[in-house]
């Protein structure tokens, strides 16, 4: 697995950087803390010194009482000189201690409290004035307490917040990626069982033991898979009808033309057969040119050159082209409703020409077709409606498929290739459209919806025209 692409590492870098800020954020707050506390309790400390000390001094007035406090204060230093006492005074009877160096740096904290620093010792002092009494006049009296221990408990608590920082990060990054490759575990599983699909049989992926956000994903890739082997399957059945349409015509010409160059022919022989070779070899243009049409479509191709026209107009026209196979068939056209709409008029015309040939060829001789138009607010629906003897035979979920036929023997396969309804979806495709195919009880309703508005351009044009689909 690659670790840049890895999502259980990318979590757990985020789970550490979370850790890392909250660490942060929580351990400067406890060290501060610390600090202050720490402050208040050395303040603490030298108040009650000072305090001790200068009701002490303010009572003694004379010299001796003075050696005396003196004394004392001797006694309450430590050996280690972690507090000092200092009184400065204008008669030296009076003084007591060696101040601080005159180059020490000193800034105030409180009132009456500084910091004095030099060399590498730190102290905070407590000075106050105390007013004089008999022969002793007014004293200053210090109280400075060391620093070196309470830098010292900070550096160390400080030193021991950043170790404990640093390996509760590792933890939880660990931790993170741990539970992150536990959660992706189900999706490392899919990955694997997708790999090992073979395209020849799509298995479906398993969706027993998954977890609830992972059970919409799969179930759509499932749909997914089933779309694909349908249309596998679609593919390999187009691909044999494509070989059965194209080798017929191409046996034909084949057998014909060995036929022919048997043995020596005459003019008229050679023209017959030449004829029979046309008619096949025009055959396969017209698959070649229908299927061209079908594939542009496919791609996206949008019908352009709309003009607005009279469907009920555009249906009576095809119809004249058509007015041959009403003769033979018998039959006779209803045109019912009428609307306008834009469109590609010679597609229009090709999809109902399709149609309606569609309607005489499989329809019962002597029966009506007919042509229902009908407008909703947004749509408009050209339904071609006839009677059929072969409805059992017919399938209407492939009535669109490209080379399908409800004649499995395909006995009209001289006249008909199975792509006519097939480019009439691709025509209503193209328009923004879609087709539509009805069973009922002794007729077929077989048509196409189209958009009153103008189709949306969702696909570039095609850079070359699109091929003109054969006549019927």
């Amino acid at each position: 697995m690659n670790r840049q692409r890895s999502i259980a590492a990318r979590l757990a870098a985020m789970f550490g950087l979370a850790a890392a800020l909250v660490f942060t954020v929580t351990g400067m707050v406890l060290y501060r803390v610390q600090c202050v506390e720490l402050e208040k309790r050395q303040l603490g400390e030298i108040r009650a010194r000072f305090d001790l000390a200068g009701t002490k001094a303010a009572g003694l007035g004379t010299e001796k009482q003075w050696e005396h406090f003196a004394a004392m204060l001797r006694t309450l230093t430590p050996a280690d000189h972690s507090v000092r006492y200092f009184v400065e005074s204008t008669d030296r009877r009076f003084d007591y201690g060696e101040p601080f160096p005159r180059e020490a740096d000193t800034s105030p904290r409180a009132p009456d409290v500084w910091a004095v620093e030099f060399g590498d010792h730190r102290f905070l002092m407590l000075k106050r004035r105390i007013p004089a009494l008999n022969d002793r006049p007014e004293v200053a009296l210090a109280v400075a307490v060391d620093q070196a221990a309470f830098f010292e408990t900070s550096r160390t608590l400080g030193i021991a917040l950043v170790m404990s920082s640093v390996l509760g990060v590792i933890a939880v990054s660990l931790l993170g990626w741990r539970i992150a490759k536990s959660g992706l575990a189900p999706i490392e599983r899919l990955s694997q069982h997708a790999g090992a699909l073979d395209p020849k049989q799509l298995e479906h992926l398993p969706d027993a033991d998954l977890p609830a956000e992972l059970g919409g994903l799969v179930h759509a890739f499932n749909g997914a898979l089933d779309k694909l082997e349908h249309a596998y399957q679609q593919l390999s059945a187009f691909n044999a009808d494509v070989a059965h349409e194209l080798r017929t015509p191409l046996g034909n010409v084949i057998g014909q033309t060995q036929v022919a160059l048997s043995r020596p022919r005459s003019t008229e022989q050679l023209e017959e057969i030449l004829q029979s070779n046309l008619e096949d070899l025009e055959r396969l243009s017209r698959i070649v040119i229908d299927m061209l049409f079908v594939a542009q479509s496919d791609r996206g191709a949008l019908a352009r050159d709309l003009v607005e026209v009279s469907v009920a107009q555009e249906v009576r026209r095809s119809a004249d082209f058509l007015d041959m196979l009403f003769e033979e068939a018998g039959a006779t056209l209803h045109v019912t409703g009428d609307a306008r709409v834009r469109v590609n008029v010679s597609l229009l015309q090709r999809a109902l020409t399709n149609l309606m040939s569609n309607a005489l060829q499989h329809g019962r001789p002597g029966r009506p077709v007919t042509v229902t138009i009908a407008q909703s607010a947004d749509t408009l629906t050209i339904a071609v409606r006839n009677e059929s003897d072969r409805l059992h035979t017919i399938r209407p979920e492939r009535l669109f498929d490209r080379f399908y036929r409800a004649d499995a023997a395909r006995s009209d396969s001289r006249q008909n290739h199975g792509l006519g309804l097939a480019i009439v979806k691709a025509i209503a495709t193209m328009h923004g459209g879609s087709v539509f195919a009805q069973v009922q009880a002794d007729a077929i309703r077989i048509g196409m919806t189209l958009p009153v508005s103008e189709p949306a351009q969702a696909a570039p044009a095609p850079a070359r025209p699109l091929p003109r689909p054969a006549a019927a």
